[in-house]
């Protein structure tokens, strides 16, 4: 890392953090192999300009995100282990900025060439950009989003019967008070698309207008937050909601679930 990177104490800080959560997703058994993916908005971290960009790598982008330009990322490595970022942050990530089109972006770190012919941006690059896009456009506060495979959250996408909003949201409700109080919007479903395509970001950044989760059908879960300590415990939260789930049922229990207005008054608690 350049001196003047490591100088920023932001940025030392959010890298910090994304270790930290590395290490809690891979503990929970939410990331075999090279599984979920995570990005930061740099925006009020890292201010670097055209010029600075002269002969640093460059590609393109599938879809142009003029909104974006000037802005700098960082973002999880293609194929990068959870539990190697958590160990080792620099070696797995990277910081990126798109460019004055939006059509592209370079890569401001690492800068070492034989680094980066094996250290490239998450294969969801395109939905992560999709959805600081998004919320850069409606000047949200939210900066992270981390995208992994929570177990029981893909479990619950496994049945049809499930794979409704409205039916989701009553389920994930019901089985715990926190829930409804950390999450008042509740889930968006996004239904089976390719992963890593434009059509399952587009998908994605509708739900996410609406909720601070996304669930993609048979495959994991988007969140949106603040901080990355934040985005985390929402998902952490759901996937609670959805074992208490499971648990009752695999021991003969059909739950019972918190009632309509016992889920309202919740919804009227402000935190």
């Amino acid at each position: 890392m350049t001196d003047a990177l490591k100088n920023n104490k932001k940025l030392s800080a959010i890298i910090d953090s994304v270790s930290d959560v590395a290490g809690y997703i891979w503990q929970k058994g939410w990331a075999e192999k090279n599984a979920g993916n995570i990005s930061v908005s740099l925006k009020d971290v890292i201010n670097i300009s055209d010029g600075e960009c002269c002969g640093l790598p460059h590609r393109e982008l599938p879809a142009a995100m003029e909104n974006l330009s000037g802005t700098c990322f960082l973002v999880t490595g293609t194929g990068k282990r959870m539990r190697d970022i958590s160990k080792s942050p620099m070696s797995n990530i990277l910081i990126i900025r798109v460019d004055e089109t939006g059509k592209g972006y370079n890569i401001i770190e690492p800068t070492e060439c034989e680094i980066l012919t094996t250290l490239r941006p998450t294969s969801e690059l395109p939905s992560h950009l999709s959805i600081h896009s998004m919320n850069a456009e409606r000047a949200s506060k939210h900066r992270v989003v981390i995208h992994t495979h929570a177990n029981e959250l893909c479990a619950l996408t496994q049945a049809s019967e499930f794979c409704d909003e409205k039916v989701l949201n009553r389920i994930l409700w019901g089985m715990h008070p926190e829930t409804k109080v950390f999450i008042p919007a509740g889930v968006g479903f996004v239904p089976y698309l390719l992963p890593g395509s434009i059509a399952i970001a587009m998908a994605t950044v509708e739900a996410l207008r609406k909720h601070d989760v996304a669930l993609w059908e048979k495959h994991g879960v988007f969140a949106i937050g603040d901080t990355l300590d934040n985005t985390f415990d929402i998902i952490d939260i759901l996937a609670k909601s959805a074992s208490i789930f499971f648990t009752c049922r695999a021991a003969g229990i059909e739950p019972e679930g918190l009632t309509d207005n016992q889920i309202d008054e919740l919804g009227k608690l402000i935190f």
